[in-house]
């Protein structure tokens, strides 16, 4: 007998940005495996009696291996349960989705994949912004701050990044972001680019800061802040 597995986005943490699909699949699970960002309320779709298994992986704090995530799942698959793997944002965006897709593909369980809000479309809402504009952002990009071992990836397209015709995403970059910003700098980019950034977005502790690409540096040097963000930076991102 073989279970199945529902991969739920969580959205940034809001439960009223689950989607219909997501909410039912809470409410039918036998266990949910759930990332620390994908808990607090959200969980309150769960029912009564589910296993709730805690598989959060943060930077810089204790966490489970990805090997380890990746054989709980088929593990409980393997004896007809109903699984959901929660994960926060939208699963398919830096959530290391593919890891537990082969893990599966390989074991042979069935699986679906549910979308979800992701953290930057989030942070745009909250800020009152759009992402695109016809004629000034023809083009958003999301992209890590941060490779396998925490550090700045080297690889990136820093001409694309650089675009002043695009609105950027930056997930996982607030530690990388002064080495970030001093390389679009080189590359042409105004050190007055507006920036946002977007902390904790659809948690109570929140916290939105309009700057700029020079002024975010500076603060995030001041800072010793570990709640989550994603920095969005190009010209739509000081709109008011």
């Amino acid at each position: 007998m073989t279970g199945f597995v529902s991969f739920v986005s969580a959205g940034p943490g809001d439960p009223e940005l689950l989607t219909l699909k997501a909410v039912a699949r809470l409410g039918a699970a036998d266990v949910v495996l759930y990332d620390d960002l994908a808990s607090g309320a959200v969980l309150d779709h769960v029912r009564k009696g589910a296993n709730l298994v805690s598989v959060g992986k943060r930077a810089g704090k204790p966490s489970a291996k990805q090997e380890h995530v990746s054989r709980l799942l088929v593990d409980y698959a393997a004896t007809g349960a109903s699984v959901v793997r929660l994960k926060s944002g939208d699963a398919g965006i830096f959530g290391r989705l593919e890891e537990e897709l082969d893990a599966l593909n390989a074991a042979g369980i069935a699986y679906e994949i549910i979308p979800g809000v992701t953290a930057a479309c989030a942070a745009a809402a909250v800020s009152a912004i759009p992402l695109t504009r016809r004629h000034t952002a023809r083009r958003v990009q999301f992209v890590t701050g941060a490779d396998v071992t925490g550090e700045l990836p080297d690889d990136l397209n820093w001409a694309a990044l650089a675009d002043p015709h695009a609105l950027t995403a930056l997930y996982m970059g607030k530690r990388t972001f002064p080495a970030l910003a001093a390389r679009l700098i080189a590359q042409g980019m105004s050190p007055d680019t507006p920036a946002l950034l977007a902390e904790s977005v659809g948690h109570v502790d929140q916290r939105l800061v309009r700057t700029t690409i020079a002024g975010l540096v500076a603060q995030l040097a001041q800072e010793n802040v570990t709640a989550t963000a994603v920095i969005l930076y190009g010209a739509l991102a000081g709109t008011d």
